[in-house]
């Protein structure tokens, strides 16, 4: 059964795990002059086509090639139906496209030696633990960065779903089981992830966003990026989320990922990524300024961890810290995509050895497009001709991500015929808690109940009768299909002692006693 936290994430968490295609090992590819002025008229071809076929709402691009811009656009609206366009300078929220970001600010901070890599979270913030002694005493930015800490990859991201801020969230992840021995297994954790940014920043004594915008977005002139969301939303040239697919496109839904900002909380433009690019290109170097130390830098783009199988090639690649690390048909390239499954794609790609790399920025999910493009403009760069419609096998990858789940829940939940009727509803009426969820209350509304979840009871779901104590609802508003279920456990009175939520129970943490009788 999908949970509410992987319905909330799994965007993202795949966007991070996939990565450019491999083939070939270890093969080195120059782009040629001629290449490159062949392949962006058929870029710019793809990507208008791409909008004008529906299969997103609005685009925007930015290709860099030996520390500068060599093709920027934007296409399509921001919002669907209505008329303003995507331009270069259209801010887009990035999701886990942020986590690259992310790094490069760390690796700022410790050019700097405000940290090393190496430093332990323990010595820069103690309150930040995972759930046995030793980890929590040894785990390091390093760790945190690269997804090794043994962190289950969806813990903190349903309670934010829920609306709890980034210090509770962070603060119960001590109460979550580990998924792997420490350091022995990857499991990508937006919340892990976080901790590790929100320690580094710690010794500076202020907050990860103004740390962000101090050390990178200041100093390479990205006026229009931020790790706020509030930043995001004053931009009157801005990107809406979409959900829907292709003729169906609506900007419905609303992401609000400051709880997670260092993961998946910054908003930017192709004209201010191409910038970034640079300096990740340059080794630090901006413009004639050294930026960030060259060997902190290059720390973020050595693969660590290995991620599995590549889910479109079969091939085998690394996570770094904050970048996907692939050796694969065109040579080294570091990349991350980003994704919500309210309504954003986004991709970096860059091959070093080349020198060249793409930012593709989309206001729609689910979608291949940024895939598409990135990968056919790498083909036409390097080997003069496209291997294959791209665009096809990402596509249908995330198009059919939620579909068996979806279908699945359907078919458990739905009420059979011969359901047994419910205990008066004010047998399951009351509050409920536990530690890590926090206080729920199950009421009375109209002729059914409704669960309250969160910080004031703030996330509110109707409840559907399935079959005696067993309800169901319906936890992520772009999945309106996907129901998940509530069991209640009656006690000796009759009344419910305990109440199980499915979708809060992936790490066994799901099932709230009863705090007080109503």
């Amino acid at each position: 059964m999908l949970s509410f936290a992987r319905a909330f994430s799994l965007a993202a968490l795949l966007a991070g795990a996939l990565a450019p295609p491999a083939h070939a090992q270890g093969v080195t590819r120059e782009v040629t002059a001629g290449r490159l002025d062949a392949a962006l008229p058929k870029l710019d071809a793809l990507a208008a086509k791409a909008v004008a076929d529906g299969q997103v709402p609005g685009l925007a691009i930015v290709v860099v090639h030996r520390d500068k811009v060599v093709f920027l656009k934007g296409y399509g609206r921001r919002e669907a139906g209505k008329p303003g366009a995507v331009d270069a300078d259209t801010v887009f929220q990035l999701a886990s496209f942020s986590k690259p970001i992310t790094a490069t600010v760390v690796a700022a901070l410790v050019g700097e030696k405000v940290l090393d890599w190496d430093s332990t979270v323990a010595s820069l913030d103690p309150s930040i633990q995972l759930k046995e002694p030793y980890p929590s005493q040894q785990v390091t930015v390093r760790d945190l960065l690269a997804h090794r800490s043994g962190l289950p990859g969806d813990a903190g991201n349903e309670l934010e779903a829920l609306g709890y801020d980034r210090a509770t969230i962070l603060r119960r992840l001590r109460l979550v089981p580990p998924s792997s021995s420490f350091r022995a297994g990857y499991s990508y954790s937006n919340f892990g992830f976080t901790a590790g940014a929100v320690a580094a920043a710690a010794p500076t004594g202020k907050p990860w966003e103004e740390v962000a915008r101090e050390k990178l977005y200041a100093p390479l002139g990205m006026a229009s990026t931020s790790s706020r969301h509030a930043d995001f939303l004053a931009h009157e040239n801005r990107a809406e989320l979409h959900i829907g697919g292709p003729g169906h496109w609506a900007a419905t839904l609303t992401r609000a990922p400051d709880a997670q900002s260092p993961a998946g909380g910054v908003s930017s433009s192709a004209r201010d990524l191409a910038r970034w690019m640079r300096l990740e290109l340059a080794g630090g170097m901006f413009e004639g300024r050294r930026v960030i130390a060259p060997a902190a830098l290059d720390a973020t783009h050595q693969p660590l961890m290995p991620r599995g199988t590549h889910p479109v090639t079969g091939a085998a690649s690394f996570y770094g810290l904050g970048w996907n690390v692939e050796f694969g048909r065109h040579g080294l390239s570091w990349g991350h995509a980003g994704a919500f499954s309210m309504g954003a794609r986004t991709l970096v790609t860059l091959y070093p050895d080349a020198d060249i790399g793409i930012v593709v920025l989309a206001n729609a999910f689910p979608t291949g497009v940024p895939e598409g493009l990135g990968d056919a403009f790498f083909d036409l760069v390097f080997d003069g001709a496209m291997e294959k419609d791209w665009m096809e096998p990402w596509s249908a990858l995330f198009a059919g991500m939620f579909g068996p789940a979806v279908e699945a829940a359907r078919e458990r939940l739905t009420p059979p015929a011969d359901a047994l009727p419910a205990a008066p509803l004010k047998a399951y009426v009351g509050r409920y808690a536990n530690a890590y969820v926090g206080a729920a209350q199950v009421r009375v509304a109209g002729e059914g109940l409704e669960l309250r979840l969160g910080p004031d009871g703030q996330a509110r779901f109707p409840l559907t009768h399935v079959s005696r104590d067993l309800f169901s609802f319906i936890p992520a508003a772009e999945l309106p299909d996907m129901p998940s279920a509530v069991s209640f456990a009656l006690g000796a009175d009759g009344k419910a002692a305990a109440v199980t939520i499915e979708d809060l129970d992936g790490f066994g943490l799901g099932t709230l006693e009863r705090v007080e009788r109503e």
